[in-house]
């Protein structure tokens, strides 16, 4: 099987060098910037190209991982080829394709990827959906050598789950930034809040969210929200934040 991998940024990267370990042929990398498509290409024994037109046409699939508003630009670009074209993407619907091939999909890997930490594909979710039957087929195929956990979703659903990935995944880590925020600015240091992060993701493998809240807002204890409200009131968007979240925490009790 020949891939073509449109994209060098965290997704691309991860997926090309695990697609590469189960010796799938990589065949061209492509990127916006050609450094950065030369970078991947050499780490999976690729060529870099610097112009679509160069693109492979031989190819049996190709893929694109580049950022979300850019899908459409490039689906323009690939009218002549005749492979299996498949995004990467949570968000944007199948469709994207419609008006460039007969063969399109998705391969929507849920994780969060960052370029220097190393993970495994094998229980990694691949969302996967098709035009037809043997496009269907050939992309659970290529998922199939990544990973043990593929799942057929359609573009709807993939999308509340892109929507439920943005909670979980980015929120929560943006929340970590902002503790971090916190912490730096009364001199301490975020490494005494890993062991309450490990923890509390841990909880969440076995057990459904709302029945492992804990903190201030699930006890109604309005003398701590109180508290913390005057500690932030030097810092009015944080503030907002905590308040807002707590009422919703409040919510849910």
């Amino acid at each position: 099987m020949k891939v073509v991998i449109i994209g060098a940024g965290n997704v691309a990267t991860h997926l090309a060098k695990a697609l590469y370990a189960t010796n799938v042929q990589i065949v061209q990398v492509w990127s916006y910037h050609y450094s950065n498509a030369k970078l991947l290409a050499d780490q999976v024994n690729a060529t870099a190209i610097e112009d679509l037109t160069a693109l492979d046409k031989t190819a049996d699939i190709c893929i694109i991982s580049v950022k979300d508003d850019a899908i459409a630009e490039i689906a323009e670009q690939l009218i002549d080829f005749k492979g299996l074209i498949v995004h990467t993407s949570g968000s944007v619907s199948m469709d994207v394709f419609a008006n460039s091939s007969s063969n399109y999909g998705v391969l929507y890997p849920l994780q969060t990827f960052s370029k220097d930490k190393e993970l495994s594909f094998a229980t990694i979710p691949l969302c996967v959906e098709a035009s037809n039957e043997t496009a269907l087929q050939l992309v659970k195929q290529l998922a199939s050598q990544l990973s043990t956990h593929v799942v057929e979703i359609n573009s709807e659903k993939r999308k509340i789950l892109h929507l439920a990935a943005v909670f979980a995944c980015n929120f929560t880590n943006h929340f970590y930034a902002l503790a971090e925020e916190v912490l730096a600015a009364n001199q301490l240091d975020f490494d005494i809040l890993r062991p309450l992060i490990t923890e509390t993701a841990a909880k969440v493998q076995h057990t459904l969210p709302l029945t492992v809240q804990t903190g201030p807002a699930i006890r109604n204890d309005e003398q701590t929200l109180k508290k913390h409200e005057e500690l932030l009131l030097q810092q009015p968007q944080l503030l907002e934040i905590y308040k807002i979240v707590s009422e919703s925490i409040k919510k849910t009790r």
